[in-house]
């Protein structure tokens, strides 16, 4: 049997290697520490843990909690060791960074169909057969080269300015309504939410005296104008936004018939429209800022975000114009990606990735085509990664993306029971015929 080519030892990279490995699979894991690293890497092991020790929670009513339920249930070692090395964080899961590293390397180095090499791949067509890229947000700048040669420069971007995304149902539509510039009422791509001009100064005041995150140095924003900080943006002037992407022309107010002071527009992030971003809201304020900011625009003030805006250093592919739902490339099925290049976004996302990617390996090896289903966590990522959107930009877990229920369910916690119940039930029930 062949071996599989996995470049990168992150927790995509590991996590693939490893459950290939457990199911009689040879690996090689070609990882370029000690000998390179880059600026945010200190530590020689696999699997670090740059940013943070968070792991979020570990409840299923919590998405990110209901995807490493179903890793674990499909043999994941990056819950298993986090779960062994976690530290107290209340409900969120929360690791030892260091031991977590250490003990996923020592996993990685003792299983005997794992072969490492500690060098750089800086050509991926120097490699045969399958190949799974998982070389992280920071990937080396040879091999983004060769990614781009491989992929085109359009489709292979290295910074990530994403605007916050709000979860459909959450939206106060009784204030908001759907409506195009200079369209007709209940028709067109975006809800609009208008803010008469006492509540856009209450806004614009907090949004530019509000709280930036805090960054790496080798981390700090490249401004430019087509990703402009909208708090970066506000500072040019009070009325700024007003002409930019809070602009009221086209937009009046069908339910009052008065011509609004600013308009914020929601256009729908998937097929289904069940999540919406905020169109021109790029941002670099810390989470908790977004939270309390963003809800002060009139319709928002009980959003729901499934993913919070953020500007950072980050190399990812254009999966849904590249990429087919089990992660390899349209173009050239040996290539598979894993990881945050790949268009996932956080840890347990990128650990997750990996896992799929080393499940449809196996199922292919096996002359199989495998798919997981819409309504599981694993597969609805899945899904998201690889459908065209022509704002494209990297997801993290979130209940906005799976299938939704047939029942239309008010109580919030009651219908992420019943979507985690319905995706443990897929996920038993396939686990055994996958392996």
């Amino acid at each position: 049997m062949e071996k599989i080519n996995i470049i990168g030892a992150g927790l995509a990279g590991c996590e693939c290697a490893y459950i290939l490995a457990i199911n009689g699979i040879k690996v090689d894991l070609y990882e370029m520490k000690p000998k390179y690293k880059s600026e945010a890497h200190k530590s020689n092991d696999f699997a670090e843990l740059v940013c943070s020790n968070s792991l979020k929670s570990d409840l299923l009513t919590n998405a990110c909690g209901l995807l490493k339920k179903e890793m674990e249930m499909l043999d994941s070692l990056f819950v298993k060791v986090a779960h062994e090395t976690k530290v107290p964080a209340g409900q969120a899961l929360a690791v030892d960074r260091e031991l977590f590293s250490k003990k996923i390397t020592e996993t990685i180095k003792e299983n005997k169909n794992i072969t490492i090499h500690y060098e750089q791949v800086e050509n991926v067509e120097d490699l045969s057969g399958i190949t799974v890229i998982a070389t992280g947000p920071l990937t080396s700048n040879k091999l983004f080269e060769s990614i781009k040669n491989m992929v085109g420069s359009e489709d292979l971007y290295f910074y990530d300015a994403a605007a916050p995304i709000v979860e459909a149902d959450s939206i106060n539509m009784d204030i908001a309504y759907i409506m195009d510039r200079y369209g007709k009422e209940g028709k067109g791509d975006y809800i609009n939410l208008p803010m008469k001009k006492e509540e856009y100064y209450n806004f614009y005041k907090e949004l530019i005296n509000a709280k930036e995150a805090t960054r790496h140095e080798f981390d700090k924003i490249q401004l430019f104008e087509g990703c402009m900080p909208i708090e970066y943006m506000a500072k040019r002037g009070e009325k700024t936004l007003t002409f930019g992407p809070l602009k009221p022309v086209g937009l009046d107010n069908p339910k009052t018939g008065e011509k609004n002071y600013a308009v914020v527009q929601l256009r729908a992030e998937n097929e289904d429209k069940t999540l919406y971003n905020l169109v021109g809201f790029q941002t670099s304020l810390s989470f908790k800022e977004q939270a309390r900011v963003f809800k002060m625009i009139p319709g928002l003030e009980n959003a729901v975000f499934s993913r919070y805006g953020v500007m950072h250093r980050n190399s990812y592919i254009n999966g849904g114009k590249l990429l087919d739902n089990n992660y390899s490339l349209k173009s050239n099925n040996n290539i598979y990606f894993a990881g945050q290049i790949s268009g996932v976004e956080g840890y347990v996302e990128s650990a997750a990735s990996g896992l799929s990617v080393a499940y449809f390996i196996i199922n292919r090896l096996k002359g199989k085509r495998f798919e997981f289903p819409q309504t599981t966590m694993l597969g609805s990522l899945a899904k998201y990664i690889s459908t065209e959107n022509k704002n494209y930009q990297p997801m993290n877990a979130n209940f906005g993306i799976l299938k939704s229920l047939d029942i239309k369910i008010k109580d919030k916690k009651e219908k992420y029971n019943m979507l985690a119940s319905r995706s443990l039930k897929e996920i038993e029930e396939l686990k055994n015929s996958i392996k």
